[in-house]
């Protein structure tokens, strides 16, 4: 199973990462969205994020032929011309299960079936369709070019030369794939950070410390590049806040529920730094000011 074109539904911060990082590989990208918009700010992060890797010298250049690889389209129908086609859409199981009706429906039938969910079900998503054995999880991280982890999650009914085509696939795009052999919910490496982040979380929300020195111990005293709450603004409150409802909902244990204060920020549309305010605020040119005042 060569992988050469890549479909990639959805144009958010993830979609346009990873189309980012396929180009950068030399696959081709189609990437695709609901609207003109969406795909022309896409199209801007990922030639300004691109830009700066091979002014870095981190990446090949030059840009014209890494964004000459992507293509941008609002017809699903053009996920007929791809090897794979990776769903990167909002943590909601509807949207997910809709987004991947409309790619069963065109796909090839030897084409590869991804979502790159963090938390839903591979093999709820992948019993939706025809081809269930052709569905498998490919969880990147976000920021999508800099993190070199890729999650290859085998669903219930994924083949044995599919997991392998996704692990050679990760491989391919010049990340590390992580293999998932058994589809629980949040997969492994959230089901590993997302107790510390809830512990976090319940903790500032009952007064012991704030945001800034958890953050800070974190970083001083465990090792980690970015804090807890630093790493949530990255990926999006509403990010986590879909995964974590996600897990809930399918085990129904209530140590995954989402903290009031993580509910009550997605409530306000606090949702990081792609809105300006989050669990911190950021100045106009991103630059962060301080914690929320909640």
């Amino acid at each position: 199973m060569e992988i050469k074109k890549v479909f990639i539904a959805g144009a958010g911060l993830m979609g346009s990462g990873i189309a980012q990082v396929c180009a950068q590989a030399g696959l081709e990208v189609i990437l695709c969205d609901v609207g003109p918009e969406v795909l022309e700010k896409a199209s801007k992060n990922i030639a300004w994020s691109a830009g700066k890797l091979i002014e870095k010298g981190k990446t090949a250049g030059p840009l014209e032929a890494v964004m000459g690889r992507i293509a941008t389209t609002t017809d699903y129908g053009r996920a007929s011309e791809a090897d794979l086609c990776l769903e990167a859409a909002f943590e909601k199981l509807e949207v997910k299960k809709d987004i991947f009706a409309r790619l069963d429906a065109v796909a090839r039938p030897e084409a590869l079936l991804a979502s790159n969910t963090s938390a839903i079900s591979i093999s709820t998503l992948a019993a939706g369709t025809k081809r269930p054995e052709m569905v498998l999880g490919l969880h990147f991280f976000s920021p999508a070019p800099m993190m070199e982890a890729v999650e290859v999650v085998r669903g219930q009914f994924t083949g044995d030369e599919v997991f392998e085509a996704g692990r050679r696939f990760v491989l391919q795009i010049g990340k590390e794939p992580i293999l998932v052999h058994k589809d629980v919910p949040g997969f492994l490496i959230n089901r590993i950070n997302f107790p510390a982040a809830l512990e976090a979380m319940r903790l500032v929300e009952m007064g012991v410390a704030g945001i800034e020195d958890v953050d800070k111990g974190l970083r001083l005293a465990s090792g980690r590049k970015m804090g807890i709450f630093e790493t949530g603004d990255l990926v999006g409150l509403d990010v986590t806040h879909g995964a974590l409802l996600a897990i809930y909902e399918e085990t129904k244990d209530p140590r995954w529920y989402p903290p009031a204060v993580l509910r009550r920020r997605v409530q306000a549309g606090w949702l990081g730094r792609k809105t300006g305010r989050g669990w911190y605020e950021y100045g106009p040119d991103g630059t962060r000011l301080g914690p929320t005042k909640a």
